[in-house]
């Protein structure tokens, strides 16, 4: 294996796989991808070499399994075009198979020949591969009488597509009936393709030579082939931003908050159903709207439509923030995305389209959508970690809304353990009052900065939100039992 100085990479054809890999294979190196039926390996292979292709690089095709008529089928509805890859085909041919025989690429003893090995050799030696891709490598572990002969075979074929200076990628059936555990150990690299609960992914388990990214990695096979989200790292992306404080819009509620929220930082917007906590939160998308700067709303539970309506109800002109491409709504819909795929819209609306604000409605949608597949919740509140530092780094300020499930009652800010994550938790809550339901408004941590100590009154109206006066002679409000404070009496209520 070449030294570190030495060190070349190759890319994959998969843009996803190589951010997993920093960059593809190390060339001249072997790989072997493994997986179930159907998790792509072959796609994957095929994707290498039409890498390549298009690059002007040397391709070979070895097929222990399926035919080229079916390989070069498959390849071209994908849009992988393989006319300029080379082919070997050592499956056998219809004449090869009569009605009553069993499916065979090779008896055990043309294995051992020399013809199955110079068949590959002279093919190595005449074209030359810098990409070899050897599908169905399995095979060859059914058809050798013990596992000697079948290491002889794989070392032999590896030594000869390795001493071109060329780079070999093996697909091995990932079978409890037959065991890899010998081709992973003479592989430089192992990429796992795995479905797990309705859901593909890779993870890759070695890479000699070359650090990589851990874990699992949605995947998706779609019409024109694979693609892949890697895991979000915050540590991977910073960008320079000038740290300010944004305002509300709203003199009463920048008090509250002396000032506003600071760009850059997390802020929970907590409370019951019905209070105001999506209204206030498109009230800051609002006032970046008039700077010019684009909010992108994460809408887990109410349609676009709907959300429209209401905002026009209380005078937010979303519809001309649209228009203006200041705002975009993005309705997800339950299960149709991974914690992976949703950074990924994440990440393209911050990087390529110039977000300032990412608003999540809700953290309770966000858990519920992303619940398939093989995560837990701890797990879960990682990957909204992972969210949430992305976006500091960034620069990008993020809106987290928390549905709390007690109307009245004892004060709570959340059911699943994400006020760590706020640099900023604004809540909002009902209060009985002289037998009225009545909103109010509070600030309960501001890392960056102090914050007034008291609610104020919270009303949303035709004309917009309206953030009262400091409701000083009012006590208990947290409690549930709200009173008011008279110097010669205490009035329940």
């Amino acid at each position: 294996m070449a030294s570190n100085r030495e060190i070349q990479k190759m890319p994959t054809g998969i843009s996803g796989l190589d951010e997993i890999l920093q960059g593809g294979y190390i060339s001249g190196n072997t790989y072997l991808i493994r997986g179930g039926p159907g998790t792509g390996k072959t796609t994957a292979g095929i994707h290498f070499l039409y890498e390549g292709a298009c690059k002007g690089e040397k391709t070979l095709l070895i097929s222990l399994s399926e035919s080229l008529d079916k390989l070069l089928r498959d390849a071209s509805q994908k849009g992988l075009d393989l006319e300029n890859t080379s082919f070997l085909d050592l499956t056998p041919s219809a004449n090869d198979v009569s009605c009553d025989a069993s499916y065979n690429v090779f008896s055990p003893a043309e294995v051992e020949q020399p013809s199955f090995m110079q068949k590959i050799t002279e093919q190595l030696e005449t074209i030359k591969p810098d990409r070899v891709f050897v599908d169905g490598i399995t095979q060859l572990q059914y058809l050798s009488p013990d596992i000697y002969q079948f290491r002889k075979q794989i070392l032999a074929l590896i030594k000869i597509a390795t001493s071109q200076i060329g780079t070999v990628l093996l697909s091995s059936e990932d079978s409890k009936s037959v065991s890899d555990d010998d081709l992973q150990f003479m592989s430089d690299g192992v990429i796992n393709l795995e479905y797990i609960n309705d859901e593909r992914g890779v993870r890759v388990t070695k890479f000699r030579g070359s650090d990589y990214k851990h874990g699992f990695h949605t995947m998706q096979i779609m019409d024109n082939g694979i693609i892949i989200y890697p895991r979000l790292d915050p540590r991977e992306v910073k960008r320079e931003f000038i740290f300010e404080t944004i305002s509300s819009g709203i003199p009463e509620l920048d008090k509250l908050l002396y000032g506003g929220i600071e760009k850059g930082t997390a802020t929970v917007i907590s409370g019951p159903t019905g209070v105001g906590k999506t209204t206030l939160g498109v009230q800051f998308a609002k006032e970046a709207s008039e700077r010019g700067e684009r909010t992108v709303i994460y809408t887990f539970e109410e349609g676009k439509e709907s959300l429209l309506k209401r905002m026009k109800a209380v005078n937010i002109p979303i519809s001309e923030m649209l228009d203006q491409n200041t705002l975009s709504v993005v309705k997800v819909n339950s299960l149709e995305y991974t914690p992976d795929q949703f950074a990924y819209l994440i990440r393209n609306d911050v990087e390529h389209m110039n977000t300032k604000i990412v608003m999540i409605d809700s953290i309770s949608g966000y858990l519920l959508s992303f619940s398939k597949g093989p995560r837990d919740k701890g797990e879960m509140l990682r990957h909204i970690h992972a969210l949430s530092e992305y976006l500091k780094n960034m620069g990008v300020t993020m809106l987290l809304l928390n549905e709390t499930h007690s109307i009245t009652g004892d004060f709570t800010v959340s059911e699943y353990g994400i006020s760590y994550l706020a640099d900023s938790i604004v809540f909002l809550r009902y209060v009985e009052l002289k037998g009225e339901l009545r909103k109010v408004i509070g600030v309960l941590k501001k890392r960056m900065s102090d914050f007034e100590k008291t609610l104020r009154e919270l009303e949303i109206t035709s004309s917009g939100l309206k953030v009262g006066r400091p409701l000083s002679d009012l006590r208990g409000v947290l409690t549930g039992n709200p009173e008011f404070i008279d110097d010669e009496k205490n009035c329940n209520y």
